[in-house]
């Protein structure tokens, strides 16, 4: 039976067990601590992490149009989010607690309103012409529904506005070729959903797999409504203690926690995935996947791809600012761990939902070309000398709705086979 190799070593990795178990009861805390004593044998041996499996496997049938396994095979097909229509979402607790406190004003004034018209205009057009480019690669291009995000909810649980259907990769997670909707953790995001049903059936008439993860209430149990947030320092502090605006009330994850390295499946405990919902996906991915929790000195964790952004076999970029506390064990898999330059993007250049590690959120076309900021001249010279080329493109505006060209896309076929990485 495979399990999440909760790889955090140390006191780190006995608090997190404790914590979970505290939550989840006897029975979770037998699995964490397994997963825990496991990854602590693992540490100690010399050979863990050094033989790697390279033995293809294609269980896809051919005619398929849905197949991925990695972040590097080359792209064939993908999914691009639109910036029409896209609203500030209301400043409930689960949005202060991922946003930064020079922001928060912007988000009481304009909850539940359009994002700036004029900053919005600009996005759209930069998104625009990333299709067109990607569409000049040879690569066929989705794109979701628009959708009316002012609209006003209400569930049994709690009333909102929507936000976007702008980041695919938040909410579709394809693995193989399935297409898992992630349930999501943001109250604005609830039926975010609905922007890609059409596609989504399309590919399922098709022959793909779809499953939509058990959608949780979001009911004010899902959040600690006493979140003690005031500044960056909190965040260190709780983050460093595993404190997370989410509880484990009920299964919650964004796709965009999850990374994929062939048969490995890395993944962040953050603001917005915790742990049933990680359990969750164990169990689904099993037996033939093994999903992996990773950790990193992050004062805010959501979303794994401008933190930890896998490139290659073998290959990732690591945040300097956010160094990963299990990074040796890649090391010691073979793995070449590169330390992306810092982000060039100006001060006063509005990030709303993000920090400038941005830079680092790139798209593989295949292992020799990525697409990257066209502003981002030192991240473009460090690709170059790994002899990977640079496709330039500007999505500054588009930067401020929360996300890079990882985010902005889901890939829906790389031409590639399953494999093995990391043993």
């Amino acid at each position: 039976m495979l399990r999440v190799r909760c790889l955090r070593g140390g006191s780190r990795g006995a608090e997190a067990a404790h914590f979970i178990g505290s939550r989840l009861g006897r029975g979770f805390t037998g699995w964490v601590q397994r997963s825990f004593q496991s990854t602590q044998a693992a540490t100690a041996s010399q050979n863990t992490c050094a033989a790697v499996d390279n033995k293809a496997t294609s269980p896809v049938p051919k005619d398929c149009p849905v197949c991925s396994y990695n972040e590097w095979d080359p792209l064939e097909e993908v999914i691009v989010g639109r910036a029409e229509n896209a609203c500030v979402p209301p400043f409930s607790v689960e949005v202060k607690a991922n946003t930064y406190e020079k922001y928060w004003g912007f988000y009481q004034k304009f909850g539940g309103q359009s994002f700036p018209k004029d900053h919005l205009k600009k996005a759209i057009a930069e998104i625009e012409e990333m299709c067109n480019i990607l569409k000049r690669e040879g690569i066929i291009v989705k794109r979701p529904d628009p959708i009316d995000c002012s609209v006003k909810y209400k569930t049994p649980d709690f009333e909102s506005t929507g936000m976007y259907a702008a980041m695919p990769r938040d909410i579709l997670l394809v693995v193989g070729n399935e297409i898992i909707e992630a349930p999501m953790a943001w109250r604005a995001r609830f039926f975010e959903y609905r922007a890609y049903r059409r596609i989504i059936k399309d590919y399922f008439n098709c022959g793909a797999k779809w499953t939509t993860a058990p959608k949780p209430t979001m009911a004010d149990e899902l959040y600690d409504q006493d979140y003690p947030i005031r500044s960056v320092e909190d965040r260190h502090k709780l983050a460093a203690q595993g404190k997370f605006v989410t509880t484990e009330f009920e299964p919650c994850f964004d796709a965009a926690d999850f990374i994929r390295a062939g048969r490995d499946i890395f993944v962040q405990r953050s603001q917005v995935t915790n742990y049933m919902g990680i359990e969750w996906m164990r169990r689904h991915l099993a037996p033939d996947y093994r999903v992996h929790i990773i950790s990193f000195k992050d004062p805010n964790p959501m979303h794994i791809d401008a933190t930890f952004n896998i490139i290659g076999p073998g290959l990732v970029l690591s945040n300097p600012d956010r160094p990963c506390y299990q990074i040796e064990l890649f090391k010691k898999a073979g793995w070449t761990v590169i330390r992306p330059p810092v982000p060039l993007i100006p001060d006063d250049h509005p990030l709303w939902m993000s920090s400038k590690w941005l830079s680092m959120n790139v798209l593989m076309l295949d292992e020799k070309r990525v697409m990257v900021d066209a502003n981002e001249t030192s991240i473009q010279k460090m690709f170059e000398n790994l002899g990977i080329s640079t496709i330039k493109v500007n999505i500054r505006h588009a930067n401020s709705l929360g996300g890079g060209f990882h985010c902005w896309t889901c890939d829906i076929r790389r031409r590639g086979t399953l494999q093995s990485y990391f043993d």
